[in-house]
């Protein structure tokens, strides 16, 4: 069972997932302190200087944290058309790498001398 999880864990798909894990969590940080830090502040701004994320509504001596909620669904919003992006444009790259058209290898000596002996038999076979 050890020697089983070190071939699983060790493979590189799952290092790759591990690597992007990693990445991800970098960057929804980034993408978090984007929304936080400069695009509200402009939103409120433009809204009259009010506080998107403090906004609430008082709900039977609660607070509707509403103005949170509107900065989380902003965060998924940057961060799902952010990765949008990037997996259209790899797809791109890689169907670009596909439609590279590939050089037919120069037949070895072998299979020229092949190719000359299949012509002459033919040739015979038509010839009789």
């Amino acid at each position: 069972m050890l020697n089983e999880f070190k071939k699983f864990a060790l493979k590189g798909n799952v290092i790759d997932l591990a690597v992007g894990v990693i990445i991800g969590g970098a960057f929804g940080k980034i993408v978090t302190s984007l929304v936080n830090d400069i695009i509200m502040p402009l939103i409120g701004f433009l809204l009259g200087g009010v506080n998107i994320s403090e906004a609430s509504i008082p709900f039977n001596g609660e607070e509707i944290m509403y103005g949170a909620f509107l900065q989380t669904v902003l965060d998924f919003l940057i961060i799902s058309f952010s990765i949008f992006l990037f997996i259209r444009f790899f797809q791109r790259f890689k169907k670009k790498e596909e439609e590279k058209p590939t050089a037919e290898p120069t037949p070895t000596k072998e299979e020229q001398l092949l190719a000359e002996i299949r012509d002459l038999l033919k040739e015979q076979k038509r010839m009789s």
